[in-house]
């Protein structure tokens, strides 16, 4: 599981709409940035809506650029509205809501029950079995550092936005400071939410330069490598970032 996952191992023949949701600063942003970009390298027809309509300072359209030069079609608002922080709904969107056969759209949802909310109005429009919602889980986020926490999120979050929550995406992590056990913290948190809800780990984000390390050797599920990419307004993009946005592969 420690090489790049294959397409298959992350995405099965079914998924045509995924939904990426969790607590406010789980790294759902990062996650969806990168999972876009790692699928469309691998040959998949990728298309991204940002519907984070709460954070201003981590949202992928950040990353609308690189995405494009990718092949990804971005839908974000433009203009005026480009870095609004205002609940804006493009009607794009809805037609991402079924995608031509060899698409996959993927939604980046804004953070707790509150963006949730974003994908309440979809509910009409898409059947039990069309969809996938993946909840993020970072174990160094507070409230969502127990399974009893998880499960109070999940349910909110279901209540909100009126889909149920299929899968699992582990993304625990401290930023720089992260290390293998923070990783294999949110993997073991995962399991027992797994066993408590029935739901598959669908997913496991490590940080590329900790994704080889012999510890996480016992984690069985796809691994998403990631590189850092979403980074606030005041802060300097890291080295590898960089490279990132000028194409470097790192």
């Amino acid at each position: 599981m420690h090489a790049d996952s294959d397409v298959g191992d992350i995405v099965r023949s079914g998924d045509r709409l995924i939904a990426i949701v969790g607590n406010y600063g789980s790294g759902k942003t990062e996650v969806s940035v990168n999972l876009s970009l790692q699928l469309a390298r691998r040959g998949l027809h990728v298309q991204i809506a940002d519907l984070d309509i709460v954070n201003p300072y981590f949202r992928c359209r950040e990353a609308s650029l690189l995405m494009q030069s990718n092949g990804i079609r971005v839908v974000v608002p433009h203009g005026a509205h480009a870095w609004a922080d205002l609940p804006i709904i493009l009607p794009e969107i809805r037609g991402m809501l079924h995608p031509a056969p060899g698409t996959l759209s993927i939604f980046d949802v804004g953070g707790d029950d509150v963006g949730a909310r974003a994908l309440a109005s979809f509910r009409t429009s898409i059947a039990d079995g069309d969809y996938q919602l993946w909840q993020v889980i970072n174990a160094k986020r507070p409230f969502t550092d127990s399974v009893a926490g998880c499960l109070a999120m999940q349910r909110s979050i279901e209540t909100a936005s009126r889909f149920s929550v299929t899968g699992l995406l582990v993304n625990s992590h401290l930023i720089d400071q992260t290390t293998p056990e923070t990783v294999l913290e949110g993997w073991r948190l995962a399991q027992a939410v797994s066993a408590e809800t029935g739901l598959p780990i669908r997913l496991v984000a490590v940080m590329d330069e900790l994704a080889d390390a012999t510890e996480l050797r016992v984690i069985d599920a796809p691994i998403l490598r990631l590189t850092r990419l979403m980074t606030p307004p005041w802060s300097v993009p890291r080295p590898r970032s960089l490279a990132r946005l000028q194409g470097v592969r790192p």
